[in-house]
């Protein structure tokens, strides 16, 4: 078999469903290239972008922002389930720019109030809102 099936699903239902020869992802331990054929695995997620070549167009590259979650592969089928997933075209880039200013502005709220805790949160959100602007900026 020459391609997978790549599935981003999240608690609001699916939000990619393609045939691909190759995406790309990263987990928490660094990047890796999936290919048709892989190994059978399951790896933890970091927010990333997520890069799929469609089967349909080899100069088609599909762009995902996949905010951590967890990935299986079996039998050329890749699933991840994420709690939040948005396509390139999908991204509201202004709303985007917005959570960024938000989350920098949290951010240093927190650290001067040494709220370790919402700085954790605040640099995830900020982590969020770069990712977003990245993948709906390509």
């Amino acid at each position: 078999m020459g391609y997978m099936t790549v599935q981003v699903v999240t608690p609001d239902g699916i939000k990619y469903d393609h045939h691909a020869n190759l995406i790309s992802v990263r987990t928490i331990d660094g990047e890796m290239g999936i290919l048709p054929n892989h190994v059978n695995l399951m790896a933890p997620l970091a927010v990333h972008e997520m890069k799929i070549r469609r089967i349909d167009d080899d100069k088609h590259v599909d762009w995902v922002a996949i905010n951590g979650g967890i990935m299986e592969v079996k039998d050329n089928v890749v699933t991840i389930v994420a709690d939040s997933a948005e396509r390139e075209r999908d991204i509201d880039v202004s709303r985007a720019e917005r959570a960024k200013l938000r989350a920098e502005r949290d951010l240093a709220d927190a650290e001067n109030a040494h709220d370790i805790d919402e700085v954790r949160r605040a640099r995830i959100a900020l982590q969020r809102a770069l990712n977003r602007i990245s993948v709906g900026t390509k």
